[in-house]
């Protein structure tokens, strides 16, 4: 018997079975590698589509096979650059996910797109393939600007592509970055304001980050290139928060903006900490209080697949102090934050072990964090301070 009447001798998992959950495809490949991704993306001069197509069908139906009766809400293709796709292979792909869960009546069906004329040409055909959204990696609206991010469209590419996942896909999300070296105020407010017009209820807008193994993070041990000036990137994020609200697309996460109503109903479910399943090479999943995680070498989980029928490389099981830890440090990057009592009931530790009162007491001295009853929130000018906040706040 566990010695903590609060916690049951058989750990809860991170989602209530009847909850809905979520399924995340990895497709690695890309035409070039951009010198800011960190991501799990390669170059391959060849690659045997109908192999791959066996090797997730195969690897989603073992997800299934352990993970399955509860509805599915969402399907995410992510990369890498899933438009390569053959849109075929989506179909075949979203055709099993929906034979082995059942699909919710509103199932969101989102793909990651860059925005090549090329890539453009088969958004009416992934459209019929059942992708009902779109998240298009515009990345930028100046064109020597996508040229310092390695991207190989330009401006007038992109939103052609732009206007084309309009008129096909119901809901589109595109990507810009801002805190570039050089950008100042007044460029990022006119660029800002000319991807608002575009009339999008999504968009996701970053802060150029230098990530640890990346072109960009060589490039600044060399002393030849200088990230934005702390400071001037906070700025910059207050003057986004600003107009996206004015605007009607608030921030409901530290870097996504919507409508109400148009939330990537995928992130929520990793940010409200509920179960998703992983297939593709480098795959997270959370199923049943099991951390899953594949192979991230595309070789490497194609032969794991081959031995094995799935690319699974390890399934962990989260203690009751690891999973609460990870549903406050999704949830808290949320505008709405966390429900104290429901992260307590998923992770089995008891509400008072969850944070440091006292630390939360002094921040929220300082404006920077709020508790009303069980639910705890960032405020706006903390979430400038967010990844000093948690270690905090965080007590588990």
């Amino acid at each position: 018997m566990s010695p903590d009447p609060f916690i049951p001798a058989a750990a809860p998992h991170s989602s209530d079975l009847a909850d809905p959950i979520a399924l995340y495809v990895h497709w690695p490949f890309c035409v070039s590698k951009c010198p800011y991704c960190d991501f799990n993306s390669h170059v391959r001069a060849e690659i045997d589509i109908e192999a791959w197509r066996d090797a997730l069908l195969s690897d989603l139906a073992h997800e299934a096979a352990l993970n399955g009766g509860r509805p599915l809400s969402s399907i995410f293709f992510g990369g890498g650059t899933p438009s390569l796709m053959p849109p075929r292979i989506v179909e075949a792909l979203i055709d099993a996910a929906t034979g082995h869960w059942p699909a919710t009546s509103d199932i969101e069906i989102t793909l990651e797109a860059n925005p090549s004329s090329v890539e453009a040409a088969r958004f009416a055909d992934l459209a019929a393939a059942g992708v009902n959204r779109v998240s298009l990696g515009l990345q930028a609206l100046e064109d020597e600007a996508l040229r310092f991010l390695g991207r190989a469209h330009d401006v007038r590419e992109g939103l052609a592509a732009l206007d084309i996942a309009q008129s096909v896909f119901a809901r589109v999300n595109f990507d810009l970055i801002y805190a570039r070296p050089g950008q100042s105020e007044a460029d990022w407010e006119a660029e800002l304001a000319r991807g608002l017009s575009f009339g999008t209820d999504h968009l996701s807008l970053y802060q150029l980050t230098i990530e640890p193994g990346t072109r960009f993070a060589t490039l600044v041990a060399q002393g030849r290139l200088t990230p934005a000036d702390a400071d001037h990137a906070a700025t910059l994020y207050e003057q986004t928060q600003a107009m996206t609200a004015a605007a009607g697309i608030p921030a409901y996460e530290i870097s996504n903006h919507a409508r109400a109503g148009q939330e990537s109903r995928h992130n929520l479910i990793y940010w409200r900490y509920g179960d998703y399943a992983g297939i593709g090479p480098g795959a997270h999943g959370r199923r049943r209080g099991l951390a899953t995680l594949r192979h991230r070498k595309p070789e490497n989980w194609m032969n794991a697949v081959g031995r094995n029928r799935h690319g699974l490389q390890s399934e962990e099981p989260l203690d009751p102090a690891d999973r609460a830890r990870e549903a406050l440090l999704m949830g808290l990057r949320l505008v709405e934050g966390v429900d104290l009592e429901r992260v307590g009931r998923l992770s089995g530790v008891p509400i008072a072990a969850l944070i440091d009162a006292d630390a939360v007491a002094r921040l929220a001295g300082h404006g920077l964090i709020r508790q009303e009853g069980r639910r705890l929130r960032i405020e706006p000018a903390g979430m400038l301070l967010l990844d000093a906040i948690l270690p905090e706040v965080v007590a588990v």
